[in-house]
């Protein structure tokens, strides 16, 4: 979920203020045993976003969005899709003392947005991007930008708690799209979530980012086990579905059925020919 603010959007924007219908916030299993779900922003894309989530939800699949203050979020629950994830900050940087008190803040309108919805789960990265890159690029990490990243995911994790909804830390790389990007790492995220210990704060461990910034991908699902709040993928390189490049995404599925994870799986992809025909083999490489 790292395209943050990559659209234009023609959709009205988040009232706060608003009555709001929830919408279900269930999502079935497959046969495989995961809850798949695609992101609604980077598929179908000759359609207007809602007719991407209808699309979408027809297939069988929970759907995702990024950003939600650009978008009728009430026309969104009125198509009866499942949502899965969104973006769960506006603004700031967990990792700045200056900006966090804004992430945090933003975080809240987040949680509002996402009741419309019924999303269970919001995304976070360790700093801002805009339009896919880092808002205010920095190349080395620093002791003060852990502590900091720690003292903001435990608000941000009570905030939570207190909502129902789980906070995930998205992993990224910082080699071809998010340079500037500190405590981006998987390794480092599934440090961050260890660290703070608290169970609405979880990672958003990003396979295809993984790949491209660290690899060994099964060692790397079997290490974050219980970390996992949700899977992304995507195939490398490209970024499209699952089967157009190196990834075995079918020994990945293996491995989260050994370690007993059961829940989202997340197409953050482009479609490299028919959506449809990416869906599809998306849905096979994990529900053998």
């Amino acid at each position: 979920m790292s395209g943050q603010g990559r659209y234009e959007r023609r959709n009205q924007s988040y009232d706060t203020q608003s009555s709001e219908i929830r919408a279900p916030s269930l999502i079935s299993s497959e046969p495989g045993g995961f809850q798949l779900a695609v992101c609604s922003e980077m598929v179908f894309t000759d359609l207007p976003l809602i007719d991407r989530v209808r699309r979408i939800h027809d297939m069988g699949f929970a759907v995702e969005i990024w950003s939600w203050h650009d978008k009728d979020l009430q026309a969104l629950a009125d198509t009866g899709a499942r949502f899965s994830s969104m973006t769960g900050y506006l603004h700031g940087d967990l990792i700045d003392p200056a900006t966090a008190d804004e992430v945090v803040r933003t975080a809240e309108l987040s949680i509002k947005a996402a009741e419309t919805l019924g999303v269970p789960r919001l995304n976070l990265h360790t700093a801002e991007l805009v339009d896919g890159k880092a808002a205010r690029p920095r190349y080395r990490a620093t002791g003060e930008m852990w502590a900091t990243a720690l003292r903001t995911l435990e608000r941000i994790g009570e905030l939570g708690a207190a909502a129902d909804v789980t906070f995930c830390v998205e992993n990224l790389n910082t080699i071809v799209d998010h340079p500037g990007v500190p405590l981006a790492r998987a390794k480092d995220t599934l440090a961050l979530v260890e660290g703070v210990g608290h169970p609405n704060v979880k990672m958003m461990l990003d396979l295809y980012h993984a790949q491209i910034g660290e690899g060994n991908l099964i060692e790397l699902v079997r290490r974050c086990g219980d970390a996992i709040g949700e899977i992304q993928v995507a195939d490398v390189p490209g970024r499209c579905e699952p089967g157009t490049g190196e990834i075995n995404y079918p020994a990945i599925a293996t491995v989260l059925r050994d370690i007993g994870f059961t829940g989202a799986v997340g197409m953050e992809a482009w479609a490299s020919g028919d959506s449809v025909t990416a869906l599809e083999a998306f849905r096979r490489a994990f529900s053998s």
